[in-house]
């Protein structure tokens, strides 16, 4: 099985996004997989802001994303634009981080027109960080999280996300 990263920028785990990202770790362990959650809000804010790589919070972070398989990206959508703190974690990894790792980006918001974040936001940020495997993920609106219609779109968004997943010893660095 791989070793999974989330990276959640939910504000807290009752949030829409957060509740996503409950959902999905859970999928994720229940196929097998090792799955590891980063908080970014858990984070020292100073030492992410002012990108300290010497913090030692800061230095797992981003070595946690390093050593993943497989990197799921999970994000509320505020005014079209992804969390400031999920760039901020973003910003510190190296230009080609993601390279060779299944990405899968989830996020949630209050209005179907912030879907247009997950393609003309969030996608570039991944891309600029190397992500040449991002698995097509969900937007899920925080009316619908939790129901029915909504958890089969996230299971069948992680399930794709496994599929793509490379094992470790294949992967370009």
């Amino acid at each position: 099985m791989s070793d999974l990263l989330i990276i959640s920028g939910a504000p807290s785990h009752s949030a829409p996004t957060g509740v996503v990202v409950s959902y999905v770790e859970d999928h994720l362990r229940a196929s097998g997989h090792r799955v590891a959650l980063l908080d970014v809000r858990a984070l020292p804010t100073l030492s992410l802001l002012t990108e300290d790589l010497r913090d030692p919070e800061i230095a797992d972070a981003v070595s946690g994303v390093l050593s993943a398989d497989g990197v799921v990206v999970a994000s509320p959508v505020y005014r079209a634009a992804y969390s400031g703190l999920v760039k901020a974690l973003l910003d510190l990894l190296p230009k080609k981080a993601l390279r060779g790792r299944a990405v899968l980006p989830l996020a949630t918001g209050g209005s179907q027109g912030f879907l247009v974040a997950m393609d003309y936001a969030l996608h570039p940020l991944l891309a600029a960080k190397g992500a040449d495997q991002v698995v097509r993920g969900e937007f899920v609106l925080d009316k619908n999280v939790g129901t029915p219609a909504a958890n089969a779109a996230l299971e069948a968004a992680a399930d794709r996300f496994t599929t793509a997943l490379t094992p470790r010893l294949r992967r370009v660095s």
